[in-house]
């Protein structure tokens, strides 16, 4: 019975994949390059960053 509930998501979820992998085969190589540039920029901060607590003083 659960499998019959599922399959109208997993045919929405084919879609969705099917979606976003012919809206990425219609980007040119300099739209690919910067997206790639730009997540390599936020890995590298994110990667740096230290987290640092301060106690909250009334």
């Amino acid at each position: 019975m659960l499998s019959v509930v599922n399959e109208p998501q997993d045919v929405f979820f084919e879609k969705a994949e099917d979606d976003l992998l012919r809206a990425a085969l219609e980007r040119s190589y300099k739209e690919r390059f910067l997206v790639m540039t730009c997540l390599m920029k936020r890995n590298i901060m994110f990667k740096n960053a230290k987290i640092t607590y301060k106690p909250y003083k009334q």
